[in-house]
């Protein structure tokens, strides 16, 4: 009886081995390369729904002063005002066709819009300071010091100068995103302001 259990086991698993086979008798495994890189659209989406894209920071304080001559006396309010400048893109901001691909070369052209401030509400009212307070100030002369402080700001760091540092960060990051996609040739140009 042990002889006929063994040999019908042996049987089944030959069955169950040969069906097995059978079914996957078509199934294929092959590797091939593809020899030109693509940027699918949803790529090309994925990239402009960064939003904004910040490229340099530039931290700041400006010293503001004012005097009000007096009859009796002087009033004299001088504050300390401390904020960061954002430059950077919007890429909401970019063109249709902004980025345009070659195949032969595996290369890729991206236009961005031009750098400019991401946000312009930059200083920080929290960190701001009378550094000396003399006399009654009105929230109208302490705007008027906000408004002074805030065209410092921006004179002093919105330069051309570090306009060209933010574009060649861009550059950089947008080349180093391009390569890792498969591009080794990226060349990025900015839109005229």
């Amino acid at each position: 009886m042990k002889k006929y259990g063994i040999i019908l086991l042996t049987i089944l698993a030959l069955i169950l081995a040969g069906t097995l086979y059978w079914l996957n008798k078509d199934n294929t495994v092959s590797v091939t390369t593809e020899e030109q890189t693509t940027l699918s659209p949803t790529q090309v989406e994925s990239i402009e729904a960064i939003g904004e894209w910040e490229f340099l920071a530039i931290s700041n304080e400006e010293l503001v002063d004012t005097v009000r001559r007096g009859f009796f006396g002087d009033d004299q309010l001088v504050r300390i005002y401390y904020g960061t400048l954002r430059l950077g893109i919007n890429m909401k901001d970019v063109k249709e066709g902004w980025i345009q691909t070659n195949a032969e070369k595996d290369s890729i052209v991206c236009t961005l819009p031009p750098i400019r401030l991401l946000d312009n509400n930059f200083i920080d009212e929290a960190r701001t300071r009378s550094f000396f307070e003399e006399g009654k100030w009105t929230g109208a002369d302490r705007q008027a010091l906000y408004d002074r402080a805030y065209a410092q700001m921006k004179k002093r760091c919105l330069t051309p100068a570090n306009i060209r540092i933010a574009q060649r960060n861009a550059r950089q990051q947008f080349r180093d995103m391009f390569k890792a996609m498969g591009f080794p040739n990226a060349r990025v140009e900015f839109e005229e302001n």
